[in-house]
């Protein structure tokens, strides 16, 4: 499947969607069998070893339940972010992923942050402001079908919950709304 910024068909985005469902599931899997060894992969904030955690720990979950809360609106996201193409959608998980494990691993509490949900706000932000900056009336769509059946995430960047990474959640969205700001002409 070649890199472009155009539109790919929607058997490509399927496949995109599978093969992201597929890695993260048997990351699930392996964690599982393993008695949840995989966790210590995850975030660690001012730890440099738990640097790597940046890259592994949206692909880690903490338990199934933890695990199916955000496969299915991670899979939903991926396929309305790939609206915006292929590329668009790999540069801005990329920096999703960059940006929001970079600022947990600052400002985060001392604990392993682990799974999805980062990158699932960073999508949130991205695909609610992206669609109304593009002027595209399928984008906007988008964006307000986003923010109408997905507005009530925005209470979970508050620290509500004490096992819950709201900081991945608070930095998740605000990456995904400067992605959509930064990439908003181009």
């Amino acid at each position: 499947m070649k890199l472009t910024s155009g539109q790919i068909t929607t058997s490509q985005q399927v496949k995109v969607i599978f093969w992201l469902f597929a890695i993260i599931t048997i990351v699930e899997v392996i964690n599982l069998f393993t008695g949840r060894m995989l966790n210590q992969l995850g975030n660690f904030p001012r730890y440099i070893p738990g640097l790597k955690g940046i890259l592994l720990g949206p692909f880690i979950h903490g338990s199934l339940q933890h695990y199916f809360s955000n496969i299915i609106p991670l899979c939903i996201f991926s396929y309305l972010l790939l609206q915006y193409g292929l590329k668009k959608y790999a540069l801005v998980s990329l920096w999703i992923i960059l940006i929001t494990g970079a600022l947990v691993w600052l400002f985060g509490r001392s604990s392993s942050h682990i799974g999805a949900s980062g990158v699932i706000y960073g999508y949130f932000g991205y695909l609610v402001l992206a669609g109304l900056l593009s002027g595209k009336i399928k984008l906007i769509l988008i964006s307000i079908v986003v923010a109408f059946f997905y507005g009530g995430l925005i209470w979970g960047i508050l620290p509500t919950t004490p096992y819950v990474s709201w900081e991945s959640h608070l930095f998740g969205f605000l990456s995904g709304l400067a992605a959509a700001k930064l990439w908003q002409h181009k």
